[in-house]
């Protein structure tokens, strides 16, 4: 995910200027204590809170509760405070202990909700993907965030990891919002086959910044030492067989995109489809293609009377993508840059006209413009895949201004106990924009 630059005046007002400090947040409160009551959860795995009239975004607690949290950024001055819960007071009849030793205040970061169930975990996440949608798009949610199969109760699931080396020579996760390492012998999320590796028992080789291993659908197990140093990064093989469908194999770079949960991809792309409802010789755009599994049962589903273009930004998929869809003479995928001047023209190349949309952008999302741009070429429906709620309430009420409502939306726990959501929604033209459509 590219990330927007602050404006140069701004980067400058957290340095110093000869010796003095120039201070955006006062008299630093790290480390300070106090009790509060815990309001209800936020988006970004933590829940809301106030003490002196201020926000305060607590982790490691649940809604509720009464806890002592201490203050792990911001300062006399700043408009909100983050803070850790490092004491229960009263604990929610939710919580429990957490799994894994390496998890709470001040340990890895890479869990947000060790400390109750995955079903609970569920539960906030609903609230949170209702709220989004509410606040931001008018949208009135009725839904539930729905367990993906192939977790283990919320743990073991993770197919691929990249862990940092410690000064040691350890690997290990980031503690959150830090670059400190915290040095592990397993990860209770991943997938047991990446400790039994052995590599988190080992001191990594001389000169590596990281590890990143990956585990494939038949248990290969790839490891690639950061940085990488050379163009051989090894292939896996992923198999992604959604109910009703083919199976299929692709083809990813073990340092490529992959869905890390082993039911993530056949459940989008099984959802997908299901609100696509693709009809042979049908015309399919799939934006943000990756290494082309939306394309491929896409083509699947139109048929050799249809035609579909993929479009990705980046190159390494692309290339992925070329064996992915090489069964399919009516498929393409080509590289574009989405969003920037250029990849309209290479639809309009490709395609006499557009009834079905896939949108899988990045955590940003696609933004006003790629929704406007690809809604005005009237498709019939689409599917915008989403790994961020905001991201997504926000491109829906856009698409609410060219005239698509959304029929059906789904979301899922594709990260269990994480604050991370995915979400499937299915948009459709109404009212004159369907008029246009149906002429």
């Amino acid at each position: 995910m590219n990330q927007q630059k602050r404006p140069a005046s701004r980067r400058r007002s957290n340095q110093r200027r000869g010796n003095k400090r120039v201070a955006t947040q006062g008299d630093s409160l790290v480390g300070t204590e106090f009790e509060v009551e815990v309001g209800d959860v936020a988006h970004g795995g933590h829940c809301v809170a106030r003490h002196d009239g201020r926000v305060v975004f607590v982790r490691h607690a649940l809604p509720g509760e009464q806890v002592v949290a201490r203050v792990t950024d911001g300062g006399t001055t700043s408009r909100f405070l983050r803070a850790d819960a490092v004491r229960i007071v009263q604990a929610s009849p939710e919580r429990r202990e957490a799994p894994c030793r390496f998890s709470g205040p001040g340990a890895c970061g890479g869990c947000d909700w060790q400390h109750t169930s995955a079903a609970f975990g569920r539960e906030l996440k609903t609230r949170v993907v209702r709220e989004q949608l509410r606040r931001l798009a008018g949208i009135d949610w009725p839904g539930v965030v729905e367990q993906v199969p192939g977790d283990e109760d919320g743990l073991r699931w993770r197919t691929r990891v990249e862990f940092s080396v410690s000064p040691d020579r350890r690997l290990g996760l980031r503690k959150h919002r830090s670059h400190d390492i915290v040095p592990v012998d397993d990860c209770l999320i991943a997938v047991p086959e990446i400790a039994a590796t052995g590599l988190l028992e080992e001191p990594a080789e001389p000169d590596t910044t990281g590890v990143d291993v990956a585990v494939a659908a038949d248990g290969e197990v790839v490891a690639v030492d950061l940085p990488v140093r050379d163009s051989g990064i090894p292939n896996l093989v992923e198999r992604v067989a959604p109910n009703g469908l083919s199976a299929r194999g692709f083809r990813v770079s073990a340092r490529g995109f992959w869905q890390v949960h082993p039911g993530a991809a056949a459940t989008f792309v099984g959802a997908a489809l299901d609100g696509l409802q693709p009809k042979p010789g049908e015309r399919a755009l799939d934006l943000y293609a990756g290494v082309g599994v939306f394309t491929a049962f896409l083509a699947e589903a139109v048929g050799p009377e249809g035609l579909v273009l993929g479009l990705e930004g980046d190159s390494r998929a692309v290339r992925d993508a070329g064996p992915n869809i090489a069964g399919f003479g009516h498929a393409t995928l080509e590289r574009a840059d989405i969003g920037h001047d250029g990849w309209g023209s290479v639809v309009d190349e490709t395609l006499d006209r557009v009834d079905l949309v896939v949108l899988d952008p990045p955590r940003s999302g696609a933004g006003r413009a790629v929704v406007r741009d690809v809604l005005a070429r009237r498709p019939r429906r689409a599917a915008y895949i989403a790994c961020d709620p905001a991201a997504l309430a926000r491109d829906l009420a856009y698409a609410a201004e060219s005239g698509y409502e959304v029929v059906s939306l789904r979301a899922f726990d594709a990260f269990p106990m994480t604050h991370h959501i995915e979400c499937v929604a299915i948009l459709e033209a109404a009212g004159a924009v369907a008029d246009q459509i149906r002429r």
